[in-house]
């Protein structure tokens, strides 16, 4: 079994920790957490060291593989540029809970993340190190950027496109053909009928522009 390291520990991380479990996959090493001491747990599993530590780390457990455990789009993509510098080399592999639903003709990228009772349906096209979250939907030959999120039960219609390291909040739904620019988040609830633009934060039924943000702004 290929073993591998989970990079974060915090709740998100306890919930890929469950689906590489039920994939039985992976044997998982330990977690890296550079703000967490070793030895301390997460279901279970150590802190094994910071992400400076990697590339020892690598060599002294045999590591083969890494899941990002990082649930904001930003600062996942900061880590993984950070690790990537680190350990040019490592591979990083999925989870993809036995309970998701993948159509046939999906492409999954490295790196991407598919929890409990998701549904990703024919001719789909997921990027790298994206979140298709816990009852989330994303229907036919629709096409999710690298780095982007569909939060818990957040559901698009067909031919959607969900830009660059954008954000749909926990519930949102969009229209049939809608397209998300980058960067941008769409809030809890929302129903999203029309095109919305790069770097915005936009919500309500109709959702609209509500304000812009820049690639760093927090939004979890």
């Amino acid at each position: 079994m290929q073993k591998i390291v989970i990079i974060g520990s915090s709740g998100h991380a306890k919930v890929i920790l469950d689906i590489v479990e039920k994939q039985a996959l992976y044997s998982v090493v330990g977690l890296i957490d550079s703000f967490r001491a070793v030895g301390e747990e997460s279901l279970g599993y150590p802190i094994i060291g910071r992400e400076s530590d990697l590339p020892r780390l690598l060599v002294e457990h045999s590591i083969e593989g890494a899941i990002i455990a990082i649930g904001d789009n930003s600062v996942r993509e900061r880590v993984y540029n950070t690790l990537s510098e680190l350990c040019p080399k490592l591979p990083f592999v999925c989870a993809i809970h036995p309970g998701a639903s993948i159509g046939k003709c999906v492409t999954i990228g490295a790196g991407t993340v598919v929890m409990a009772g998701a549904v990703v349906n024919p001719c789909c096209e997921v990027g790298r190190f994206c979140i298709v979250n816990t009852q989330a939907s994303l229907d036919h030959d629709s096409v999710m950027e690298d780095f982007s999120s569909l939060a818990p039960a957040a559901t698009t219609g067909g031919n959607c496109r969900i830009g660059r390291h954008s954000a749909i909040g926990i519930g949102a739904n969009l229209r049939h053909g809608v397209t998300v620019g980058e960067h941008a988040v769409i809030g809890g609830s929302s129903m999203v009928l029309s095109d919305i633009d790069s770097f915005v934060v936009a919500y309500g039924v109709p959702a609209k522009k509500i304000r812009s943000r820049q690639k760093a702004d927090k939004y979890l």
